[in-house]
């Protein structure tokens, strides 16, 4: 005789069934190029850091677009990819700014408590929109942690202008101040969810991405 218990495990699908999912897959390319954006902070090869750091946020802005607008998609989808998605948020938007802060100092230990301070906005970050969702008139509390790598790679043209002594206090500050928006009260409008700041940030990503191609040039 079978069990309510067989019978659910039954209809459970294939975990890497929803590899197939379109937005999964547009996710899981954001995560290959934040695997290549630590892969280069860690060389200290940082125009080529930049260009990883924001494709992966022109991924993680696709995947909702194309979740939106496909049709069919189970109850289960949209939970997985949901899911899938805070998952790559932390090592996006939390791990790679951290390795990147931690890379530029040379891996000195003065830098830790800063890097910590950085990804543990971007936990409690999540974990309070995880508990919480979109406030009452549909936005964020706090800064979206998407912005820090958008801001994040514009800060950085200012590399090759200041002096290294500048432009590394003009780095951390800047991220300790996104750290600290990110877990603010401020309410911020869901960028993301608007196809017109989509093709925004795409022609921005074109744009980040040739000027850092041409200073690696």
């Amino acid at each position: 005789m079978t069990t309510s218990n067989e019978k659910a495990q039954e209809l459970q699908p294939a975990i890497i069934s929803y590899v197939k999912d379109l937005p999964n897959l547009c996710s899981l390319a954001g995560l290959a190029c934040t695997i290549l954006a630590i892969y280069f902070s860690i060389l200290g090869v940082y125009y080529a850091a930049m260009i990883g750091m924001i494709w992966a946020v022109a991924f993680d802005w696709a995947d909702g677009l194309v979740a939106r607008r496909m049709k069919g998609r189970t109850g289960s989808d949209r939970i997985f990819g949901g899911q899938l998605d805070l998952l790559i948020d932390i090592v996006s938007y939390g791990v790679t700014p951290a390795i990147l802060l931690l890379s530029y100092g040379k891996f000195d230990p003065i830098f830790l408590p800063i890097a910590f301070i950085v990804l543990a906005a971007s936990a409690i970050r999540l974990s309070y929109f995880s508990t919480f969702g979109l406030s009452d008139e549909s936005k964020y509390t706090g800064l979206a942690l998407d912005n820090n790598n958008i801001v994040l790679v514009l800060i950085f043209l200012l590399e090759s202008v200041l002096p290294g002594g500048v432009f590394s206090m003009v780095l951390y500050v800047s991220a300790l101040g996104l750290a600290a928006l990110n877990v603010s009260q401020i309410k911020t409008p869901k960028f993301s969810g608007n196809p017109r700041n989509v093709f925004l940030l795409a022609f921005y990503t074109l744009g980040i991405t040739f000027i850092y191609a041409w200073k690696l040039w």
